[in-house]
């Protein structure tokens, strides 16, 4: 025995002692114990503070609805708030911290809200802070946000991992208590697939706090061995620390399993949690019940619980709050813990708030009896009874153990809008409404309470789903148990209190939920957000009844008149990280990369993600020592000579059909029924709104097929897009669509030498002379000596340029070819950054440019709208607001010093006006060095920009202070005629 509160007996292997720390002060459990249990154990009773008020809060429950001891575990990165130290499994050396308090938990500073109370009642926040109004962001707002949240985050990035899974079965048994131990072995033996999930690392539920029998053995050996006999059938998955969080549509629940929550942190290659999707074609609700609260005066004092808390402490985890403890009861389960501690040699006394309690011996009974105060700063010392007889009575206690009922666990049947129903028979909601199909509660989860009748419910329960299954059901013998009646007469609360806690978290009192109903807050949806009630990490499991009850008193009508609010998932609260899963950090996405990234990152590349993909930034060369020679050096070599660019990250969709040409059409603004088979065309896609939506080329293979590029960016939303266009606007045009960008491996060849450098790659049988082959042509062709491949005369660089694409398994073997092809041209890799500055010294636009708020006609291609046909966003194009004198075009701009930059994000004003919004001529898009000028140049929008060419206007960007002038010029700096690539 270890502590002073440590019992006999237990389900807690004292042979393995573990040491452990609570606020800096260390302890010693055992194997089996929770943080909670080896606290008591040692006399801890105090081991948080409320939200609101500060005050001192223990333990008061034994489970996953614990709402006052939530503590930080572990250190460091690991640092874990707001965990339930009920739940808390204890392992060698977990440090443990209170939370929510300053300095320390027995002096916390902010405890003089308590003092402070009556300026704090419900609602308080909707009636304060309003005045003066310049204190909000000053001084309310900052105050509010030191005050907010429970416990502290590291700071530091979670070194752990966490996974998602998928799991199948004919049914999922939610819960491994009596009910669903029965179901589970019911349908395994029947031959079903079976999960059982349950939240405890102990299979048995609330056998393991009992002390009565199962046949001829205890309920927790009848639980341990017919967990074992489960384990051991290949059709069974049993799921111990498994919380099912959540009901979705189509049988699918949502289940976390704490893989390593229970040690000091995982092994090797072991996440510490996973999120499993479970597809389930029937599933039981076996999750029981919790025992509800009565509301008095001072009734959150630490050593105050619930009577089954209490039980479960004693014989579970053979620990008590103090040797001297009372109960206070409506019903004779309160009095079963009292039999159950005087048998482990504590003192108990019962107060019963029923006249006609049962007569016991071993323990003294208070009938007709109330608790009316308790007494004790930071934990329980004293107990204020009123008598039968008007008098009172003080009880030295260091616990005390309320029972008002129990409460079926129904929140998962409430996730598709189910809403429970009264029965008047145990004081409860019990499941109604619209369960989630193929959902059947069991046990006390259905408002079955006895042994026995749990047992009996869930063999019921699993018959039934193997029947809609189509299963043959094999009833499991089942033990003979207690089957005692459910005799309680409710009793919600102590009147005359004048501070009783409903909400013990959040610090919502009897008297709230009274104010509550006194501002007509009287709606229970309403009452919840007023008052807080039932918001806090319990989801109210341990408040709402009582919260519902005075309420219903208050306003004169009975508790289901006034109803109930129903739950949401999570069950319980569940860590951000495992719905996140492995989607962090470089894992955030799939990185997809490109044919030629093993060659690039051989030549030392530099990546850069853009999008998902990974894509070579530039090549840098010994001796260079900044980006800038690196991408100077392959704009210049590119230009001169050749240059090769991996291209395969653009959107690449296949378009095929005796009706492609004609929807084509309708998607693209500018006409594409005429384009001759081998030959391409430059396309401007709108949305319907009549804004720029992409651009790309449409190359025509044959009659009925087309391959259509996108941007990089916008791959997947036109994709999606002409899916909806084909499916939804023109169902009856004969037209398939399939994404190919992953198929086929493309780069860029340009240069003056791009043709040279191809004709030693192309199979001779194909003419790609400026003749044979010109701008804009395009064609299946064959190179290396027969492998197929696509060729296309593009530019993006404005010099003499082709793409080629070929299976994507031939990527990198191409690349290595044309690079070995082009060594007598002095060919260059060239990256993102060198094409970049290529595309805006020829004036292309790009993602810059296409931002979603500019238009054909702002771009310069307001000519490319054909008028002749219909397309999407034609008629919108043709707005009024979108067709303005003024409007802003695309143009270049040089800067009149030289040496000056052209910074992208910069507005231009004119000389001259005012730096203000109303004075904004426009706004610079994309910008470089461009080394093929030897200065830095931009092109953006400016307000009748092509009527200004020539001008000089003011560069100016009030956040960085720069303000010169640049010349508004042709956004074509390189080659404006286009001789270059059509040479």
């Amino acid at each position: 025995m270890t502590g002073p509160n440590r019992l006999n007996g237990g389900l807690i292997d004292r042979s393995k002692p573990l040491n452990f720390t609570f606020d800096g002060r260390r302890y010693q459990g055992f194997a089996g114990d929770t943080l909670a249990s080896a606290l008591l154990a040692n006399d801890v009773r105090l081991m948080g503070r409320s939200f609101k008020y500060h005050r001192p809060r223990g333990p008061m429950s034994a489970g996953s609805e614990e709402p006052n001891a939530i503590v930080e575990l572990r250190e460091g990165a690991r640092k874990e708030p707001n965990t339930r130290a009920t739940t808390a499994e204890l392992f060698d050396g977990l440090s443990a911290n209170s939370q929510n308090r300053w300095p320390s938990l027995k002096w916390d500073v902010m405890a003089v809200n308590d003092r402070l109370s009556n300026f704090f009642a419900a609602g308080f926040y909707y009636k304060t802070f309003m005045w003066p109004a310049a204190f909000w962001e000053k001084v309310y707002e900052p105050i509010i946000r030191k005050a907010a949240g429970l416990g502290t985050l590291s700071h530091a990035p979670d070194p752990d991992s966490y996974d998602k899974g998928f799991l199948h079965c004919d049914l999922l048994v939610i819960g491994a208590g009596p009910a669903g131990l029965a179901a589970a072995l019911t349908a395994a033996q029947s031959g079903a697939q079976v999960i059982v999930a349950d939240e405890d690392f102990l299979p048995g539920g609330r056998l393991n706090a009992e002390t009565f029998a199962l046949g001829d053995q205890s309920g927790a050996a009848w639980a341990a061995e017919t967990a074992a006999a489960l384990q051991a059938m290949p059709n069974v998955r049993l799921m111990t620390r498994s919380t099912v969080i959540g009901a979705f549509d189509h049988g699918i629940y949502g289940v976390v399993e704490r893989v390593s929550d229970h040690l000091p942190q995982p092994l090797p290659g072991k996440p510490r949690q996973i999120l499993w999707r479970v597809y389930s074609r029937r599933a039981i609700l076996a999750a029981g019940a919790t025992e509800r609260p009565i509301v008095f005066e001072n009734n959150d004092r630490p050593g105050i619980m619930l009577a089954s808390a209490l039980r479960s402490y004693a014989n579970r985890w053979a620990a008590t709050p103090a040797r001297a403890v009372a109960v206070f009861t409506n019903n004779d389960d309160g009095h079963r813990t009292a039999r159950d501690l005087s048998a482990q040699g504590v003192s108990a006394v019962v107060i019963d708030t029923r006249t006609d309690a049962p007569e016991t011996t071993g323990y003294e009974t208070i009938p007709g009896a109330t608790v009316t105060n308790t007494q004790g700063r930071l934990g329980l010392t004293t107990v204020e009874v009123t008598l039968a007889t008007g008098t009172t009575r003080t009880l030295s206690v260091g616990g005390l153990g309320v029972s008002g009922g129990w409460n079926p666990n129904v929140h998962l049947t409430c996730h598709q809008r189910g809403r429970p129903v009264w029965d008047q028979a145990i004081a409860a909601f019990v499941p109604g409404g619209a369960l989630p199909v193929g959902l059947i509660p069991a046990g006390a989860a259905q408002g079955v309470f006895s042994t026995h009748g749990a047992l009996a419910s869930g063999q019921a329960a699993a018959q039934q789903a193997l029947t809609d299954l189509g299963i043959p059901a094999k009833p499991a013998a089942l033990p003979q148990a207690e089957d005692a009646p459910v005799n309680v007469t409710p009793f919600w609360h102590v009147r005359g209190a004048k501070r009783a806690w409903v909400d013990q978290q959040n610090d919502v009192t009897a008297k709230d939920v009274k104010l509550a109903h006194q501002e007509n807050f009287v709606s229970v949806e309403h009452l919840k957000r007023y008052t807080t009630l039932g918001m806090a990490t319990d989801q109210g499991k341990t408040s709402n009844m009582a919260g519902l009850a005075i309420m219903a008193e208050v306003a004169g009508k009975s508790i289901p008149e006034v109803g109930t609010t129903m739950f949401r998932p999570p069950y319980t609260p569940t860590a951000m990280g495992v719905f996140a899963g492995r989607s962090r950090d470089m894992d955030f996405r799939p990185t997809r990369k490109t044919p030629s990234h093993v060659w690039a990152e051989e030549q030392g590349a530099v990546f850069v993600e853009v999008g998902m993909w990974l894509r070579a930034q530039w090549f840098p060369r010994p001796g260079e020592t900044h980006w800038r020679e690196s991408v100077d050096r392959e704009v210049t070599q590119t230009r001169k000579s050749v240059g090769i660019c991996d291209v395969t990250t653009l959107g690449k969709i296949d378009v095929q059909g005796a009706d492609a040409a004609e929807f084509l059409n309708k998607v693209y603004c500018n006409g594409f029924a005429k384009l001759a088979v081998g030959r391409t065309r430059y396309g401007l896609m709108l949305r319907e709104d009549g804004i720029a939506m992409d651009d790309g080329t449409a190359a025509r293979l044959a009659e009925d097929h087309f391959v259509v590029t996108t941007t990089t960016a916008n791959a997947v939303a036109v994709y999606r897009h002409m899916e909806f266009v084909r499916q939804c606007l023109f169902p009856d045009m004969d037209v398939q669509l399939i994404s190919t960008t992953e198929a086929w491996a493309q780069f860029a060849v340009a240069g003056p030498n791009a043709r040279k450098l191809l004709q030693k790659i192309v199979d001779p049988a194909h003419d790609i002379s400026n003749e044979g082959f010109p701008f804009m042509a395009c064609a299946e062709i064959t190179v290396c000596g027969g492998l197929r491949a696509r060729l296309f005369r593009i530019s993006f660089s404005g010099e003499l340029a082709y793409e080629i694409a070929v299976p994507t398994r031939y990527g990198d073997a191409l690349i290595r070819r044309m690079m070995q092809a082009g060594e007598e041209f002095d060919v260059v890799a060239y990256g993102t950054e060198a094409l970049g500055v290529m595309r805006i010294e020829k004036g292309h636009a790009a993602g810059n440019e296409l931002n979603g708020t500019t238009t054909a006609l702002n771009l310069g291609m307001g000519r490319m709208v054909s008028k002749k046909k219909d397309s999407i966003g034609l008629t919108l194009s043709e707005r009024e607001g979108l067709n303005e004198a003024d409007a802003l075009k695309l143009v270049g701009f040089r800067p009149v010093n030289p040496q000056d930059k052209v910074p992208a994000g910069s507005h231009l004003m004119t000389r001259g006006d005012p730096v203000d919004a109303a004075h904004d001529q426009g706004y610079v898009t994309s910008a470089c060095y461009s080394p093929s000028l030897g200065y830095h140049i931009g092109i953006g929008f400016l307000k009748s920009g092509d009527s200004r060419k020539g001008e000089i206007v003011r560069l100016v960007s009030p956040l960085t202070g720069l303000d010169h002038e640049v010349e508004v010029v042709s956004a074509h700096f390189v080659d404006p005629e286009g001789e270059r690539l059509r040479a």
